[in-house]
Parts: structure tokens; C-alpha cells; sequence
């Protein structure tokens, strides 16, 4: 979001002067390309290098800094817009201070008059259920996020399904944690740091059933391009939580990448290809991990990683032994 509003700072920038670049004409050479320095306040002809004009506007702020904290503190305009809050940033806050501008203590009549004006400021906040909805729904959003260690990139990419399923009264019939949920899964997804159904379920005390019910309500009203999940997007967090060696990791990545070469993980659970390639890496690089183990951390049962292993080292032609 910083970025995208550099961005369009830039090109703002860009805009006025090639605006106000149109308005010279060189008095030498009858040109009309010119330069504007804005750090010098000049504009040059960029054909003959005649300065044209040294008193031009700047166009920036008043107040100069020389570090970043005195950048900061002087800056008079708020943060930029965070879609997960349900306001998004934008509304004021009346403090609780009861001080005026100047530091002075607020007369009792004042004092009661900014109490009614704060009481008030805060109850137009979620005048509407739709705001009401957004306020439980992100509260919920930054709960999750925390239990599961989501980036803020993620929470944010949430946020915005979510917005966009509120507005298709998706949410009608729905608990809103199974909807934010959903919406955290897609995320997640989007971002290619896939999370387990189960694990987001065990923090949100819903059945699998009910979010996977909720995932594919937002996936079929909001046409949203997920892409699948990949096992090889699993390898290295089910690795880390095994304490594997990164030679085990990166031999699990090699074999899924032969398994999909000779399509095998057509029709699979990523998870299981996963826990399947982390047991035959972990016996071949000399680091073995027991099924069980490996089974807990994927969140699939031993028969599964048991088959998919099978299934590995019966196409592929890998020795074990």
C-alpha cells in the first residue's frame, strides 16, 4: 500500500511538471523541451541549457527535517488506509485528555459537553450492521491472526475477501468466524503459505465442515483466482517444526518435483505428498523421522504418509534400504 502511494506521488509529480514544462519556450533556441529542477528552483532548456526561470515554487512543505523522527513528527497527515480495521483508519478519536489545544484544563460545563460529543463519536462509528459486522468480524480477524503467526500482508488480504463477501451478503446464514476464517484460508492460500483446514479450525472451535462450507461459498460468488496448494509449499514448515536439516528439506523438494514430473501428485492431499517426500528424505539424508511424527506435524494419518511413501518409492525407483 506505501508503495502503490509512492507510486502515484511520483507520477503526480511527473504530471505537474510536464504541465507547467509546457508553458516554456526557450528565447535562444525556440525550444520547447525543458528541464525543471525542482531542487534549485530552475528550468532549464534541455537543448541549449539556458536557464529559463530561477524563482520556481516549491511545491513541498514548509517545515524542513534532518532525520527520519523529525520527518515523522512533523508530518501533519494520518497513516495510510488499513483495510483491517473496520473503518479502515479513517474516523477521528476524541481523546480523553480534557485538556485544550494549549495544555489548559477544561471548565466542568466543557468537560460534559466533549464527554456527550465523545459518547456520540463513538456510537456513529457502527451506526449500521454492516459496520457492526466489520467491527466483530476484524476483531476476530486480529485474534486469529496472532494465535497462527499470520503477517500483516496476509491479514490484510483477508480483510479485503471478507469486504468483498459482506457486500455480496455472503455473510447472511453464516457465523461471521466461519467467514473470516474462510477468508484467512484463502489468504493464506493467495499468498502461497498455505495452512491446514484442521489448524485453522483448532483455533476457532469450528468443525472442518463449516469452514470448508464457508470456502467454497466465497470461491463461487466471487470468482477470486486461488491457486491450488502445492506439497512443496508445505515442506519447509512441516521440516522446521521436525527439525530437519536443510539437505533433508531440499532432497523432500527434489522428490516432489519428480513425483509431479511423473504425475503422481495428481489428485493427492498436498499435505500427504509433503509428509510423504519429508519421510523419504529424512531416510535417505541419514536424519530419519518416524511416520508418526511426520503424520502429527501434516495433520494426516500414519496409513496416508504409509501410502503416499509407497507410491513414491515404487514410480520413482528410490532404494531405502
Amino acid at each position: 500500500m506505501i508503495g502503490l502511494a509512492s507510486k502515484q506521488l511520483k507520477t503526480r509529480k511527473t504530471k505537474e511538471q510536464s504541465l507547467s514544462a509546457a508553458n516554456y519556450v526557450c528565447s535562444a533556441c525556440s525550444s520547447t523541451e525543458v528541464f525543471i529542477d525542482s531542487t534549485r528552483g530552475e528550468v532549464i532548456c534541455s537543448n541549449c541549457g539556458l536557464v529559463l526561470s530561477d524563482h520556481s515554487i516549491d511545491m513541498g512543505p514548509e517545515w524542513r527535517a534532518f532525520t527520519a523522527d523529525e520527518q515523522n513528527a512533523r508530518q501533519r497527515v494520518g497513516g495510510p488506509v488499513d483495510w483491517t480495521k473496520f473503518d479502515q483508519g479513517l474516523t477521528t478519536i476524541i481523546g480523553r485528555q480534557n485538556v485544550d489545544a494549549s495544555g489548559r484544563k477544561l471548565s466542568s460545563t466543557r468537560r460534559a459537553q466533549i464527554h456527550r460529543l465523545r459518547k456520540w463519536q463513538i456510537r456513529t462509528k457502527v451506526h449500521s450492521s454492516d459496520k457492526r459486522n466489520l467491527a466483530v468480524a476484524m476483531t476476530e480477524l486480529h485474534r486469529i491472526s496472532s494465535q497462527l503467526s499470520i503477517p500483516y500482508s496476509i491479514r490484510e488480504t483477508s480483510a479485503v475477501i471478507y469486504r468483498k463477501a459482506l457486500r455480496k451478503r455472503l455473510t447472511r446464514g453464516r457465523t461471521i468466524l466461519g467467514m473470516i476464517a474462510a477468508s484467512l484460508y484463502l489468504a493464506c492460500r493467495v499468498h502461497t503459505v498455505p495452512r491446514p483446514l484442521e489448524e485453522i479450525c483448532d483455533q476457532i472451535h469450528i468443525t472442518r465442515k463449516e469452514l470448508s462450507l464457508c470456502v467454497r461459498l466465497i470461491l463461487r460468488y466471487l470468482n477470486l483466482k486461488i491457486p491450488h496448494s502445492s506439497p512443496v509449499d508445505f515442506v519447509h514448515r512441516f521440516g522446521t517444526e521436525l527439525n530437519l536439516p536443510g539437505d533433508a528439506k531440499k532432497k523432500a523438494i527434489d522428490i516432489l518435483h519428480d513425483a509431479k514430473r511423473e504425475r503422481l501428485t495428481i489428485g493427492k492431499d498436498p499435505k500427504g505428498m509433503a509428509a510423504a517426500a519429508i519421510y523419504v528424505a529424512s531416510i535417505l539424508t541419514g536424519s530419519r523421522r518416524t511416520q508418526l511424527e511426520i503424520a502429527k506435524t501434516a495433520r494426516v494419518t500414519e496409513v496416508t504418509v504409509r501410502n503416499r511413501y509407497k507410491e513414491m518409492v515404487e514410480k520413482l525407483n528410490i532404494s531405502t534400504t
